[in-house]
């Protein structure tokens, strides 16, 4: 694995880093991915990978969000709500395919979604609807540099 930051850098226009992720991308809103952009991205990169992660989530594992891959190296932007025909969608925690808001339990207390980055080294062809943690095991050894946004949100 060879995981380290670098000089990749993923950011949101709709929310700074570690600011409250507003509601029009929550389950409780609209429920549309926010906009993402990122620069500096290694010379090297065959494709991309995006996972939204939300840690706190009152489950043992965690509830992920979104599940995209197989970006193509050009890309260096997801605008709102987008569909693209050039990405591979995973599944999410809801056991669906596409981008599941922010819903934190009421009273739960804060949560924060961590947009994770990966560039990775080769393009691996996936199949559509992989997991989280089936992503994570297909790229390991592919991963040249992550990067994170962390917004978040409470209900």
């Amino acid at each position: 694995m060879i995981m380290h930051y670098g000089d990749l850098q993923i950011n949101s226009p709709a929310f700074g880093s570690l600011k409250n992720i507003p509601k029009h991308y929550t389950r409780a809103g609209d429920n549309v991915s926010p906009p993402l952009m990122w620069i500096n991205a290694p010379e090297n990169t065959k494709e991309f990978a995006l996972i939204c992660y939300d840690p706190d989530a009152p489950v043992t594992y965690g509830f992920t969000h979104w599940v995209i891959y197989g970006i193509p190296p050009e890309i260096d932007s997801i605008e709102e709500g987008e569909i693209n025909q050039n990405f591979t969608e995973g599944t999410n925690s809801t056991g669906k395919q596409g981008y599941s808001g922010p819903a934190p339990p009421p009273g739960h207390g804060l949560h924060h979604y961590y947009f994770w980055l990966y560039a990775i080294n080769k393009a691996l062809d996936l199949k559509h609807g992989l997991t989280r943690q089936e992503l994570l095991d297909a790229i390991d050894n592919h991963i040249i540099v992550q990067a994170r946004h962390v917004g978040i949100y409470e209900s």
